[in-house]
């Protein structure tokens, strides 16, 4: 359900035709989207909190935004409404949290 209303707003700003393999081209497949995927069962609040951070960093990671608050397709500012997060959380800059492995 998140992929797919991310992908629906997202649509115009990831896909590009010179990103496109033969193969991608032939199922008709997005840019946006690896086909690898691999099934999780969070197990607790700590592994669900990693979960998060990882996905809220990784446009910060990836070089998409210098910011996690930058990123506007984010779940993050609705979790920041809901007190999960702090307004500044990541930075305001590429630091030392890049270094963290967020349980990858």
């Amino acid at each position: 359900m998140i992929k797919a209303g991310f992908s629906k707003r997202a649509k115009n700003l990831f896909h590009r035709n010179e990103w496109m393999t033969d193969s991608k081209r032939k199922y008709r497949e997005a840019t946006t989207w690896q086909r690898r995927f691999w099934e999780h069962m969070i197990r607790d609040e700590d592994d669900f909190r990693k979960h998060m951070d990882y996905l809220h960093f990784n446009p910060v990671k990836h070089g998409l935004v210098k910011r996690v608050k930058d990123w506007p397709y984010s779940t993050f500012h609705r979790f920041v409404k809901n007190g999960f997060y702090p307004p500044d959380w990541g930075g305001d800059e590429l630091g030392e949290i890049a270094d963290t492995d967020f349980g990858e």
